[in-house]
């Protein structure tokens, strides 16, 4: 074991009372009967000999979402293996596991990503026995990685990407990532500018590929798109738009945001929309309830989706209190408002309510999907607002002409169709890593 790991492994030793605290809450929000031992030590059952085995790591909902294809093609294009999906978080998890019943396949299964102690990413891998490791954009696990190359697994890190800001955190840790990267055998990165940052941070050239996104192959159902058309016949003709994967911070906004759009305002252009539906979905399940609470003291009591509620013709919030439900709802839209850029996370997926043909709006905060947002923004399909104030003149305009947002979707669903493909290049990487049959 090299310095740099050595002294990463000792520094998570260190901190391991606060990973077990924020363990413990996230095991919590499982059904599991396991302790948070046994699911994140790597304590799996084995792989049975003769069976043979495709791990994906994802880190948590968005990821598993982003994934979805390359699963589904996984699936379809090995039918002789079996693929075990594992995420970080509880809520990761829900989404695999919801995933892995509706396809109702005994080969897709999720387990716990173990922590990155060096005793329980050996135990994991070891049992496991994949074929073929694949890491899901950034995670970069440096014992998880080199348990795989001393027990021979070829890996893969798949749609990767650096943001500028990750780039800097990762800088700093440059020996360690140098040692970790070298255990990769094949890395697909989403765009010349990521494949750039791995470079620097000492990932061989000659093992980088640029194969676009993966998030441009959305997939998206039969049964999803019947239900966001029960669902906006329900919700009848007023103006609907959905507000998706907001953070704290951001909900006072968008409330106030909706509040101005149905109110009257003497403002040249402005027109009102006193009818408006927001429908608001949080990022994260255990803000539910402030969000709940937050839309009662902002005046406009949420009908809540968990609860069989529906929106009346005065109810201004329908709260999407759900999980993996955020394609559905913006299927049944008029606009879609991407959250997390209203604040400094960074951003959402801009392109699921693009591929869906909606007009798509956005905060300023984009730092994780910078080069989708220049995409969007060269063709024109993406409406940038500073802030709520912006936000409410924009939803007033956009309701107030139809051939504007008739425009705008078709513009975003252009780019989709127009950058497709990563799927079938990352696919092609893939088959040089599997072993023969």
């Amino acid at each position: 074991m090299g310095w740099p790991r050595v002294l990463y492994s000792a520094a998570l030793l260190v901190l391991a009372p606060l990973i077990w605290r924020r363990i413990r809450r996230e095991h919590a929000l499982t059904d599991s009967r396991q302790t948070p031992r046994e699911l994140r030590l790597g304590r799996i059952p084995e792989t049975p000999p003769g069976e043979r085995m495709l791990w994906l790591h994802c880190a948590s909902v968005g990821e598993v979402l982003a994934a979805r294809p390359l699963i589904e093609a996984l699936l379809e294009r090995y039918p002789e293996y079996r693929l075990t999906l594992t995420t970080m978080t509880a809520t990761g998890a829900e989404r695999a596991r919801a995933l892995a019943a509706s396809r109702d396949d005994e080969r897709l299964v999720h387990r716990f990503v173990p922590l990155d102690f060096p005793w329980a990413a050996v135990r994991f891998v070891e049992r496991l026995r994949p074929a073929l490791a694949l890491f899901f954009e950034t995670e970069l696990w440096p014992n998880l990685l080199h348990a795989c190359r001393r027990f021979g697994v070829p890996v893969a890190v798949v749609n990767g990407r650096l943001s500028p800001r990750a780039f800097r955190g990762y800088r700093r840790l440059r020996p360690l990532m140098r040692e970790a990267l070298a255990c990769v055998d094949w890395l697909a990165a989403k765009s010349s500018a990521d494949a750039e940052r791995f470079r620097a941070l000492g990932m061989a050239a000659e093992r980088i590929a640029v194969v676009g996104s993966l998030k441009f192959d959305i997939f998206w159902d039969d049964g999803g798109f019947e239900e966001s058309e029960r669902l906006r016949t329900r919700l009848g003709e007023r103006p609907v738009w959905v507000a998706g994967s907001t953070h704290e911070g951001e909900e006072a906004a968008l409330l106030a945001a909706h509040a101005r759009l149905r109110e009257s305002h003497p403002m040249p252009r402005f027109k009102s929309c006193p009818e408006a539906l927001l429908v608001l979905v949080p990022r994260h399940p255990q803000r539910f309830e402030a969000v709940a609470a937050l839309c009662e003291q902002a005046g406009m009591p949420a009908a809540r989706r968990s609860r069989g509620a529906w929106p009346e013709a005065a109810t201004a919030v329908y709260l999407g209190d759900t999980m993996g439900e955020l394609l559905t709802l913006y299927g049944a839209a008029d606009l879609a408002f991407v959250g997390g850029s209203l604040v400094p996370i960074g951003g959402h997926n801009l392109l699921e309510p693009a591929a869906l043909g909606l007009p798509v709006l956005t905060g300023p905060a984009l730092a994780n999907f910078a080069e989708v947002a220049e995409v969007l923004r060269e063709a024109d399909a993406l409406v940038e607002v500073a802030d709520e104030a912006a936000l409410a003149t924009a939803l007033a305009e956009l309701f107030a002409d139809p051939a504007e947002r008739r425009r705008l979707g078709e513009a975003g669903r252009g780019v989709v169709a127009a950058n497709r493909g990563a799927l079938a290049r990352t696919l092609e990487g893939l088959a040089r890593l599997l072993p023969s049959k």
